[in-house]
């Protein structure tokens, strides 16, 4: 492929020689795994987040396990989550042991809104089922209006656990004004990058601390916490090597390294907004004379993260299905996604939980395409991407 024809992803990280320098760096100081650099990213993150307390960990579905268990969420319990998210939002629900109920979402943004999340409620209590916990999810980078889902949930005495996946720096997501968790990723596609790595923002100090211990194994070092004086003291002093597990805890962690990447990226977290919403603006211009046909996702008036740019389109109406749109778009040069498959459908929660219909949902999944969007691209991709789409879409009409 001509490097005028290569392949433009939907999403890629921007990785440049200070983010390559500041790992180097981290390889050759004592510590490759957990150490100063640790808090250092968790400071840095709570400044960018507008946070009080952020606790980093190795990935988006590791900080909405520990957010989940941060609540306390077990057997018995059940939280609501919106079927138009990624497997994690409601997997990480269950590896608590509690259970989740599908909400469904609004058809052209593919958020859960306060009417959806009422509903939501109403059926779970003909189910019998005892609703904890609700997760709102921020998706493509457009924010759920998060004040009006707070007022539902105080009206139940719901917690609320924001998927702030695809919002970081946004101003409202990670400050906890109206909910009790945020989660973030820094997957290669998002804002910023640390390979594989997570973090969860709160308000809540003791939270954030059982947060720590839960991710490196529940293990607990401190003189003033341990429990068992007779194994972990000697004339009074504390043995140097022990150590108790008071509950159980996985190995979450995000090492030094990775950390060393996320502090150089989030210094650059301004300008990678900046460039996405220039290329965001640019694509509503271009591919405003392809409505009907296609149309952008709404974005509201509310900051938006701009982690993906969705466009809907009707494939029937167009004659064509959206797997043979993404192969001839591939066959261009253009890699594109599709954000999300409604969790409901899968297997495992269709199996356990039978079949549902969610209307919203399903409106949005038919018409949703991710195109590319990432801060590294030129205006030049973006007229590409925008032309490519209207040859396709005038041979199918």
């Amino acid at each position: 492929m001509s490097e005028d024809r290569r392949m433009l992803p939907y999403g890629r990280q921007t990785i440049e020689d200070d983010d390559v320098a500041a790992v180097a760096a981290a390889l050759r100081s004592d510590f490759l795994t957990t150490g100063p650099l640790v808090e250092e990213f968790e400071n840095h993150f709570a400044g960018a987040a507008g946070a009080a307390h952020a606790v980093a960990c190795n990935s988006g579905t590791a900080a909405l396990h520990l957010a989940a268990m941060g609540l306390r969420l077990g057997p018995g319990d059940t939280a609501i989550v919106p079927t138009l998210t990624f497997l994690a939002s409601a997997n990480a629900i269950r590896m608590t042991g509690a259970e989740v109920f599908f909400a469904d979402v609004d058809p052209d943004s593919g958020l859960m809104t306060d009417a959806s999340f009422e509903e939501a409620i109403s059926l779970a209590d003909k189910y019998r089922r005892e609703i904890r916990a609700a997760v709102p999810v921020h998706l493509n980078g457009r924010i759920c209006d998060m004040r009006s889902l707070a007022n539902v949930a105080k009206k139940s005495n719901i917690a609320l656990i924001e998927d702030a996946c695809h919002a970081l720096g946004v101003p409202s997501a990670g400050a906890n004004e109206y909910s009790d968790f945020a989660c973030f990723s820094t997957h290669p596609v998002k804002m910023i990058a640390t390979g594989e790595g997570g973090v969860v923002t709160t308000k809540d100090a003791d939270a954030a601390a059982r947060m720590r211990k839960l991710r490196s194994h529940g293990m607990v070092h401190a003189e003033g916490e341990l429990l068992s004086r007779e194994e972990g003291f000697e004339n009074g002093a504390k043995r140097p090597w022990y150590y108790e597990m008071h509950e159980i805890g996985w190995n979450y962690r995000m090492p030094d390294v990775l950390c060393a990447l996320g502090i150089s990226q989030l210094k650059k977290l301004p300008r990678f907004l900046k460039r996405r919403e220039e290329i965001a603006r640019l694509y509503d211009r271009l591919l405003a004379p392809l409505a009907p046909a296609l149309k952008p996702a709404p974005r509201g008036n509310d900051p938006h993260g701009l982690h993906l740019y969705a466009v809907l389109i009707d494939f029937e109406k167009l004659g064509t299905t959206r797997a043979k749109f993404m192969d001839a778009l591939r066959a261009e040069g253009i890699g594109t996604q599709v954000h999300y498959l409604p969790v409901h459908r899968q297997p495992y929660y269709r199996d356990r939980y039978g079949e549902r219909v969610l209307p919203g949902a399903d409106a949005y999944y038919s018409r949703c395409l991710s195109i590319p969007l990432y801060p590294s691209m030129q205006d030049a991709d973006v007229e590409r991407v925008v032309e490519t789409l209207s040859n396709l879409i005038s041979k199918a009409q």
